[in-house]
């Protein structure tokens, strides 16, 4: 059983972060090349077949970074009321897109809702449609992590943090999106690109970043072996002479520098014994969070999270005037 800081501790854990001085500036041109890249491409909404009878599903294309074409899925309830949010959900590590079956809830409370994949990934536990055309194929650990580590531009999570930026700008222009608010949300690599993508993208209604991966990264590596944080101490026990670059670039991706930058409302959750994204490293990005913020605790969780956190996402949406109360 993996335990972190007391809960005493946690709330008071406000360590210093690095943040490069071109932090803001390395964020914006890159935003601004994508957005340059992409903008004779149009986001693409396909109308697929499915057996749901309140439901209407979309196959989404659009351009990511580089304006490659990342997969989606935009599920609009047919009834529930035209101006109720539309919910931007990221995914975690490894996982995709999968079927429309597989993201029910946020219609079924009358969101709209979108869920982007993930490019590259998929291979783990939920299958995705898009490929990473940016890979470079430099030598990395295993998994994500460490893809495109020697700089910040190459880095494979810098691609997934446009992306998601890049999904909002694609939302914007559906008609039926047109004055719903948008909310950002998704648990583990989820709840990072939750945070990046309510930074990058900008004037979100809210966030629902859950157990957040990418927080704190320093931190992370040095108190867990879990995967996939283990990625990195594995590439910097092989390559040693490059730790201090390693960590200059996830420097750019920490999602407590993004989080810092933040006015939206937002609540974040956190599992006590969660050894994969340590709630030390959950309660950094939650300190550092520039907006109105409330965090969920449970304490004999682990980064399952809680089932019952949906309850409190909806209480907390409609306290944010942001879903009608029943």
């Amino acid at each position: 059983m993996f335990v972190d800081l007391p809960l005493e501790e946690l709330r008071n854990y406000r360590p210093e972060i690095a943040e490069p001085d071109d932090f803001d500036e390395f964020w914006a041109t890159e935003l601004h090349a994508a957005r340059a890249s992409g903008e004779s491409i149009a986001a693409q909404f396909r109308l697929v077949e499915s057996p749901l009878v309140a439901v209407d599903v979309y196959d989404v294309t659009f351009p990511g970074h580089g304006a490659a074409p990342i997969k989606g899925w935009l599920s609009i309830p047919r009834t529930g009321a035209p101006d109720a949010p539309l919910i931007v959900e990221y995914v975690g590590y490894n996982g995709g897109r999968g079927e429309p079956l597989d993201w029910l809830f946020w219609p079924g409370v009358g969101a709209m809702h979108f869920v982007m994949d993930s490019r590259g990934q998929g291979g783990g536990w939920r299958a995705a449609d898009t490929a990473d055309a940016g890979d470079t194929g430099a030598p990395s650990s295993n998994g994500f992590l460490t893809r495109g580590i020697a700089s910040p531009k190459q880095h494979y999570f810098t691609r997934l943090m446009i992306d998601a930026a890049r999904a909002i700008d694609a939302l914007r222009a559906h008609p039926a999106a047109l004055n719903r608010p948008i909310v950002t949300a998704g648990g583990s690599q989820g709840g990072g690109l939750a945070i990046a993508a309510a930074h990058l993208a900008g004037d979100v209604a809210a966030c629902l970043p859950e157990v957040p991966f990418l927080a704190h990264i320093r931190r992370a590596v040095e108190v867990t072996d879990a995967r996939p944080y283990a990625e990195i101490a594995e590439y910097c026990r092989v390559r040693p002479h490059e730790t201090a670059q390693v960590f200059a670039t996830l420097s750019y991706l920490d999602v407590a520098n993004h989080a810092a930058r933040i006015s939206a409302p937002a609540l974040f959750s956190v599992g006590l014994r969660d050894e994969i994204t340590p709630p030390s490293t959950v309660f950094a990005a939650y300190h550092r969070y520039a907006g109105p913020k409330d965090i969920a605790v449970y304490p004999f969780n682990g980064h399952e999270g809680n089932g019952a956190h949906r309850h409190a996402q909806l209480d907390f949406l409609t306290e944010q005037a942001l879903l009608a109360a029943e």
